[in-house]
């Protein structure tokens, strides 16, 4: 009798724990989900909830049509002369506008993923992303490469010169490899 309820008591636990890793990340989602969208809806505070999103949807939305016309071309230098001046806002500029060009931007950056070995008696290796090879201009000789390093679960990483020596390309999709290293290296990177 105490076997049975034993045995009971054990796939019930089991469904229990099964819930929670079908419920857990997708309440974190939605509730991730849900802050993002209220804080960009409050940007704009109108009375009706969602307008303040889709207006500024819309602002971001013209923004972009702007600036692949001859009308905001002049307009961006001068913002860009302008913000290129103020000291601190340069170099925060600067950064923002390079990483967000890395991204989504024309000048992808995080599309070479590798594998990097690293030395000192450690036999360890650490994927990242080649996003320089000619550092020249560092005054850092062509043996060299710029490889970036995301953290796990986090929108940060490191940024280390290694020789290129240890870096071995993956033959692998960028974006699988990105979602690999952030989560922990949980996620499988998907065969094409």
């Amino acid at each position: 009798m105490s076997f049975d309820s034993r045995s009971t008591g054990r796939v019930i636990l089991g469904y229990f724990f099964r819930g929670l890793l079908l419920l857990v990340p997708v309440t974190v989602i939605v509730w991730a989900a849900w802050r993002a969208l209220a804080f960009l809806d409050g940007i704009i505070p109108t009375d009706i909830p969602g307008l303040g999103i889709l207006i500024l949807l819309a602002i971001i939305t013209v923004a972009g049509w702007l600036g692949t016309t001859i009308l905001f071309q002049p307009l961006a230098e001068i913002g860009n002369e302008v913000l290129q001046r103020v000291p601190v806002v340069k170099t925060m500029y600067g950064a923002l506008k390079d990483m967000m060009e890395a991204l989504v931007g024309s000048k992808r950056k995080f599309d070479r993923p590798v594998l990097v070995r690293f030395g000192g008696g450690v036999d360890a290796e650490r994927v990242g992303f080649i996003t320089q090879e000619d550092l020249e201009h560092l005054g850092i000789g062509a043996e060299k490469v710029a490889v970036y390093f995301p953290h796990s679960f986090a929108w940060s990483g490191n940024l280390l010169i290694v020789p290129r020596t240890n870096v071995t390309p993956l033959d692998a999709n960028a974006a699988d490899i990105m979602k690999f290293a952030v989560s922990g290296g949980v996620s499988k990177v998907e065969e094409e």
